[in-house]
């Protein structure tokens, strides 16, 4: 399996330019090999600046805007590469500590979680299997029912 890589600058950052994006899912869904999705974020700091880039507005609002022209790009995303979690830090509250490492709050990821598995499911379509559903889930910290997707 390949991995696609995006690769964000300030400049499409800051302008909301989601042109980058829009390339590697193009090519991501052309193609007949599977392939995974990661992202590249070059947005310089001050050496004195001690934020996550998920803590930075501007890089937030950029996977915002994404999120909402392609909610079910974490299914496509390099899950084993760390990308579900970075990807999740940008739309989802949280704290970061050297010590501790990132805490989401907990209503929210759950809310973030199950809002994905309802815009993924129906992306995928009704025969679609639910394992790689429940496996994305996992990597967030959720064991999901498989009769909840009976419900679907």
């Amino acid at each position: 399996m390949s991995i696609a890589t995006i690769n964000l600058n300030t400049a499409c950052i800051d302008a909301l330019d989601l042109a980058p994006a829009r390339i590697a899912i193009d090519r991501y869904l052309a193609q007949s090999e599977p392939s995974q999705i990661r992202f590249e974020i070059l947005y310089p700091r001050s050496p004195e600046d001690p934020r996550e880039l998920s803590e930075i507005p501007e890089v937030r609002l950029w996977f915002i805007r994404l999120d909402a022209a392609y909610p079910w790009l974490p299914y496509l995303l390099d899950w084993k590469g760390g990308e579900l979690t970075r990807y999740a830090a940008m739309l989802v509250p949280h704290s970061f500590t050297k010590v501790e490492g990132i805490e989401f709050n907990p209503e929210a990821l759950q809310i973030f979680v199950l809002q994905k598995l309802f815009v993924i499911h129906a992306w995928l379509g009704k025969g679609s299997s639910w394992t790689k559903l429940q496996q994305m889930a996992q990597v967030l910290g959720y064991e999901i029912d498989p009769s909840f997707f009976e419900l679907l």
